[in-house]
Order: C-alpha cells, then structure tokens, then sequence
C-alpha cells in the first residue's frame, strides 16, 4: 500500500464519560435555574442630589457570595473542556468564598473537592467549606498554595481549577445572564437606566473583566472602576502599566487585593482604579449597616467608598445619573474580623476618621 493511501483512526470517544458529563452540566444548569437572581438595593442618598446609587447583592446566592457565579462557570468551563472527570477531585488554592461554592458546586456533581489553604486559615472558614463537602489541606508557607494546589492534582488525577488564571475566560461576558446583564435589566425601569459606573473589587479580575467586556460587546458608555484595598498589587501596576508589581504582605481585605497580579486581572479594560485604605473600608460597612440594615463584608466596604468618591465627584459636577457597585458577602462572615473591636485594634485600623468623613459627605463635602 502506498504512503498516500495509509490511514490512521484513533478513537478516544467515552460514551460512558460523555454521559457524565452532560448529566453534570444539566444538574449545574438546573442549580441556576432554581436560583432567584440577586436583589439590585438602592442606597439612600439625600434626594436633591439627584443620583442614585445600588448594591448587587451577591450575598443572596446559595453560597452567600458572588463567588457562586464564578464557581459555577469554573465547573461549567471545566466539565466542557473535559477536565473535569467522574470520580476525580477538583481542587482549587483558595481559603474563602470561591472554596465554599466550590466545594457546593463538586458535591451537586458527585465528585471530591479539596481546598489548599494556608495553616492560618480562621477554623470558621474552614467549617464553612467542609459544611459544603469539602477538604482542606494545610500549607505552613501561604506562598505555596498555588504550587501544592497542581501537585496534588497530578498526584490524585483530579483537576486543578485554578482560579486566578481562568476566572476571566470562564464566564460568559455577552450575556448568559452574568453579572453585568442582570445589572442592566433590572436598572431597565430605573430613572438612570444606564449607570455613570460601575464599581467593582478584584480579587481574581474576573468580575471586572466580564463587566468590561459586557459594556463593550453592548455599546455602552458606561465606565468600569476597580476599587483597591491597601497591600494589593493590582492598583499600582495598572497606574503604572507595570503587571510584575510584587507587594511584600497580603491584603487584610478577605476575598480581594493580591500579592501579584492575577492572570486573570485586564489591566486595559479597567477605565479607572481607587485605592481604598482598610480602615475607610470598615468605616464604609459600618455606614451601610447603619442606613440599610445590611451587614457586608469590607470588600464591599472598599468598593463602596470608591462609589461614594465617584457620586461626590458627580454632584460637585452638578450632574445626575446613576452609579452601581457590588455587595460581595455578607458580614456575618466577619463577625470577629471587620466589626470586632479587638481585631481592628490588632491591625492597627481606626475607622473613627473615616466615619466623620462620611458624615461630612453626607452635608455636602468630598471624601478627598
């Protein structure tokens, strides 16, 4: 037989996996199916300011944060991708609320999940993934995360999610009923339906650059902002243009601001960046509850200072219009950490300025 006429057929088709995995994907579909969408609260602002500014609440979501859309497209991504197998672990390196929904969403599907995480780990924390049907494996070294995360995939055949590398890929940023589409349908009947901003935090980039694209892919005008606690990477290297920027200790923010830049954090589709001190983030919480009833994590705190900067910066302007940022998690969480006394005495932190600030801006000065 000549060489031209050779034919090779190799066939890797697993009709028992292929299966699997459209069973997996259904059940993650029906999940989504069956859950609400998260409430869009307004924030009461004085009425002669003519500006309105709204909280997506995330903390709504099965898990109690907006971890859950991430894992649920991380799980989606990977099941299509044909990384994730029957009977294999998913692992991810993360301590907080990506660990929780994911732990929920391996358990929805039948498969094991372990959280690596640092020995430091608050044993809360810890509770709250286990309750999900996870395991976490302690690390001494924080810094080790990443790596004993893919190890210990190779090791067990199991698939390293890999947040911070995939979060921005996996979501659907046309539509799909993300983030950034359920913001606008729900503002359609509002007085300013398409907002000035739109103000997010950054803990893998994901959430900032699906909102990005969605802007973009829709036309709009409207202007995406990341807000930065103290100790992140992410805000100087994109003042800078420089995405090698190492910072020496990690964010006191739970859930956002990293050592390094993520993969995953679009330095180009961010149109503005607020670097937000710790201490104006509690004191921004403190406020939320005080007026709302809500209690939040202080990474909604940090976005929520940035928002008030930005509607100060609108009503200086004498301009109306409408700005949103994002309810991350609930406070509940946090309960010994941001609105504990004796902690923010530990680190340092004293919210008391900020808090006068607020009220100042309330009567009409900036947060400058």
């Amino acid at each position: 037989m000549s060489e031209s006429r050779m034919t090779v057929d190799i066939n890797r088709y697993d009709r028992v996996h292929r299966m699997w995995v459209a069973r997996a994907v259904n059940g993650i579909k029906a999940e989504a199916n069956r859950s609400a969408d998260t409430h869009l609260v307004a924030v009461p602002l004085p009425r002669e300011w003519g500006i309105d500014l709204y909280l997506k609440d995330e903390s709504t979501h099965p898990t109690g944060s907006l971890k859950h859309r991430l894992a649920r497209s991380l799980f989606l991504y990977g099941l299509c991708n044909g990384w994730i197998r029957e009977g294999a672990p998913v692992i991810e390196a993360s301590s907080g609320s990506t660990a929780v929904s994911e732990a929920y969403f391996a358990r929805l599907i039948g498969v094991p999940f372990i959280a690596v995480m640092a020995e430091s780990t608050s044993r809360q924390k810890i509770a709250l993934i286990e309750r999900e049907g996870g395991r976490c494996h302690l690390v001494a070294d924080p810094s080790e995360v990443y790596d004993v995360a893919q190890r210990l995939a190779e090791e067990t055949g199991g698939h390293y999610m890999d947040q911070f590398t995939f979060a921005e890929r996996a979501t659907d940023w046309r539509g799909n009923n993300n983030i950034a589409e359920s913001i606008f349908a729900q503002l359609a009947l509002e007085r300013y339906p398409e907002p000035e901003w739109i103000v997010a935090t950054a803990g893998t980039g994901g959430t900032s650059a699906t909102i990005a694209r969605y802007l973009a892919y829709t036309g709009r005008r409207t202007g995406v902002c990341v807000a930065d606690p103290e100790n992140s990477a992410f805000f100087p290297a994109w003042r800078d243009g420089d995405p090698g920027v190492r910072t020496v200790v990690g964010s006191r923010i739970e859930g956002i601001g990293r050592q390094r830049v993520e993969p995953s954090f679009l330095l180009a589709v961010v149109d503005r960046m607020v670097s937000v001190p710790d201490a104006a983030a509690v004191a921004a919480i403190a406020h939320l509850e005080a007026v709302t009833g809500r209690r939040a994590g202080a990474s909604t705190g940090t976005g929520l200072w940035a928002a008030y900067r930005i509607v100060g910066e609108l009503r200086d302007a004498g301009r109306t219009g409408s700005v949103v940022a994002l309810l991350c998690d609930s406070g509940d969480r946090y309960v010994d950490k941001y609105y504990s006394a004796d902690w923010l005495a530990d680190e340092g932190l004293d919210p008391a300025p900020y808090a006068a600030r607020l009220e100042r801006f309330f009567a009409g000065d900036g947060l400058e």
